[in-house]
């Protein structure tokens, strides 16, 4: 599971000049019940008139199987955007 988070980043000007995804990768160990999970990607974005509610609970719908789980490995890494 990739936990991403993403930055704005300006120039000294306060213009924008790029953007930063930090990453929080949680690999578990190998289990048939955690294939239900499949693969998708949701972003939340908060000028975007969204409701942060809903969206959280969308995702703990996704996150269910996983967090009664302990990871094996924990990543956290940036890149550029």
């Amino acid at each position: 599971m990739n936990l991403t988070r993403q930055f704005a980043i300006s120039d000294d000007e306060g213009e924008h000049e790029h953007y930063v995804q930090v990453h929080c990768e949680l690999r578990y160990e190998c289990e048939p019940v955690l294939d239900a999970l499949g693969s998708f990607a949701s972003w939340f974005f908060h000028d975007a008139d969204a409701n942060l509610d809903e969206w959280f609970a969308a995702m703990e719908g996704h996150l269910e199987l996983v967090l009664a789980r302990v990871p094996a490995e924990i990543d956290v890494y940036e890149e550029p955007v």
